[in-house]
């Protein structure tokens, strides 16, 4: 079997669903505010526009646990 087939990648799947609802959402839903406050201030400002960028990781957070999910991809 290669790398995330059997049941080892189910596991790891479920495993990254659960981060997904239990961490990745909130975060990325609580986060995503600050982004949006943020954002327009990056025009002007542009230390901001760093800042912006490290949050829009954040954000982004649910993207990458689904995509690790669908990868059934190990933690570590």
């Amino acid at each position: 079997m290669g790398k995330g087939e059997g049941g080892a990648g189910i596991l790891w799947a479920f495993l990254w669903f659960l981060i997904l609802i239990f961490l990745g959402w909130p975060i990325g839903f609580f986060i995503a505010w600050l982004y949006v406050l943020l954002l327009p201030f990056g025009a002007c400002i542009a230390p901001i526009k760093d800042v912006n960028q490290h949050i829009l990781g954040v954000v982004q957070l649910p993207l990458t646990c689904a995509e690790n999910m669908i990868a059934m991809k190990p933690l570590c």
